[in-house]
């Protein structure tokens, strides 16, 4: 019954955003951080992914996102991230905005996508901000500009959000009939005050939700690829 009371928001709805975390790329075999097997269990964040890092032990810095970046190669979207992208297409999604920075909503076809904390996949120096290829940073080259350390866009630890992906999910979740949050534990600050904002239906798709979810409307619990998988079955009959 929970699936067919989604589907039936998701026909009724004028706006539905997605609010995607780590449980969207797991499946695609990328993993987690803040899981009991999760990388930052074994690695402190702050020595490796911060602005210090970045300033003052730039080769580890560096180690741990070339780590990062080739841990990619050959990585796809599973068949969540392509529902997604086909319901964007098919008019029933305006906007995903995800904590994920590997990019593979826009592998499967999302257009509209906000990256709330940037995305390892582009590369920019430090010092004049100039784009740089991913080739340029795995080979431990300079800024051909100005000769200055490269970086990926991501978000590190002690620097704030990219403004424009955080004010577009925080409007467009403000504004939305519908908010579907899927594979996030909501535990980072601040993207996990975004469904506080809501003010149309909320729902909770996880494969844990041990956790706190009173502030939701619909809770389904499973795999973001199963789950999705049979809503957008469900979707075909309507």
């Amino acid at each position: 019954m929970a699936i067919e009371t989604l589907v039936e928001w998701m026909k009724n709805s004028n706006s539905t955003v997605v609010l995607t975390g780590a449980g969207m790329s797991t499946e695609s075999g990328i993993p987690d951080f803040r899981s009991q097997s999760g990388w930052w269990q074994n690695i402190d964040p702050r020595s490796v992914a911060s602005v210090e890092s970045l300033q003052h032990h730039y080769e580890l810095f560096r180690e741990f996102y070339q780590m990062r970046i080739e841990a990619l190669t050959n990585i796809e979207p599973h068949i969540g991230h392509q529902i997604l992208a086909d319901w964007e297409k098919r008019g029933l999604v305006a906007l995903i905005a995800t904590q994920n920075v590997d990019q593979l909503h826009h592998k499967a076809g999302s257009e509209e996508v906000a990256e709330l904390h940037g995305n390892i996949v582009t590369i920019r120096c430090t010092s004049c901000v100039k784009p740089h290829t991913i080739e340029h940073f795995l080979n431990n080259s300079v800024c051909t500009y100005c000769t200055g350390k490269l970086r990926p866009n991501v978000v590190l630890f002690g620097e704030s959000l990219p403004q424009e992906a955080w004010n577009r999910s925080f409007n467009e979740i403000q504004n939305a009939d519908l908010v579907i949050v899927i594979g996030t534990s909501l535990e980072v600050y601040p993207v996990n005050q975004l469904p506080r904002m809501a003010r149309g239906k909320l729902v909770y798709i996880n494969l844990d939700v041990s956790g706190s979810t009173r502030q939701f409307d619909l809770v389904l619990e499973g795999s973001a690829g199963e789950v999705l998988t049979k809503i957008d079955q469900k979707l075909a009959l309507f």
